[in-house]
C-alpha cells in the first residue's frame, strides 16, 4: 500500500538494526539515489551534489574499512562497542555516501563573490535535503536506515579504495537495510515552543 507524503515523512527513522534482506532489487535503489540526486534542489542550480551507492560486497568492505580505521585511534578496551555498531551497519544491504563538489562550489564562489561565504552553507543545505529524500524513499520501499558521520577519519581511504575524485568531499554515509528491530519511541517538544505564526 502506497503512503502519502506526510505518513511518507512521520514514518522515517532512525532504524539501527538491520539485516541483508531486500524488499526491492538492486536497480530500484539506485533508481532512487539517482531520482533524488538529480531532482533535489540546489542553489543557483548548481548541482553540487554527488553519491556513492555501495552495495553487496563494497558495502561490507566500506564498514571493514571503517572499522579498521576506528581501531587505530579508539583505545582497545574501549573498542568492543565500537566494532559491534561496525557490524550492525554492515548486517545491512548498503550504504550510501553523500558528497559535494568542491569544484563546483568554489567555481560559484569565484561566479558570484558577494556570496562567496554563503556558499558552503548552500551546499550543505542541499545535502541535508538529498540525504531527507532518499532516506524517506528507502523507508516507502521498506528499508530501515541511519545517517552516521565517520568523515573526516575515514576519507582518504574512502578516496583511494573507491577512486574518489580529489574535490569531492564527504559529509555523510547512510547505512540502510530491511528493519530487523523497530526504532524507539521519540519524544517531541511542544510544536507551539518551536512554530511561531504570524497573521
Amino acid at each position: 500500500m502506497t503512503k502519502d507524503f506526510y505518513t511518507a515523512v512521520k514514518d522515517r527513522r532512525s532504524i539501527y538494526a538491520i539485516s541483508k534482506e531486500q524488499p526491492v532489487s538492486d536497480e530500484r535503489i539506485q533508481e532512487i539515489v539517482e531520482f533524488a540526486v538529480k531532482h533535489t534542489p540546489t542553489s543557483f542550480n548548481s548541482q553540487s551534489s554527488r553519491a556513492i551507492l555501495l552495495l553487496g560486497e563494497q558495502h561490507d568492505k566500506f564498514w571493514n574499512l571503517t572499522k579498521e580505521t576506528l581501531r587505530e585511534i579508539v583505545p582497545e578496551e574501549d573498542f568492543g562497542s565500537t566494532e559491534e555498531k561496525m557490524e550492525m551497519f554492515k548486517a545491512g544491504t548498503g550504504t550510501i555516501l553523500f558528497f559535494e563538489d568542491e569544484k563546483v562550489i568554489k567555481g560559484l564562489q569565484e561566479q558570484f563573490p558577494t556570496y562567496s561565504d554563503k556558499f558552503p552553507d548552500y551546499a550543505l543545505q542541499s545535502s541535508g535535503m538529498l540525504q531527507h529524500i532518499v532516506w524517506t524513499a528507502l523507508e516507502l520501499e521498506g528499508f530501515g536506515a541511519t545517517l552516521q558521520h565517520y568523515q573526516p577519519l575515514i576519507d582518504e581511504k574512502v578516496r583511494n579504495e573507491w577512486n574518489v575524485p580529489e574535490n569531492w568531499t564527504l559529509h555523510a554515509q547512510m547505512p540502510f537495510g530491511t528493519p530487523a528491530a523497530p526504532a524507539g519511541d521519540k519524544e517531541f517538544q511542544p510544536i507551539s515552543e518551536r512554530v511561531k505564526v504570524f497573521k
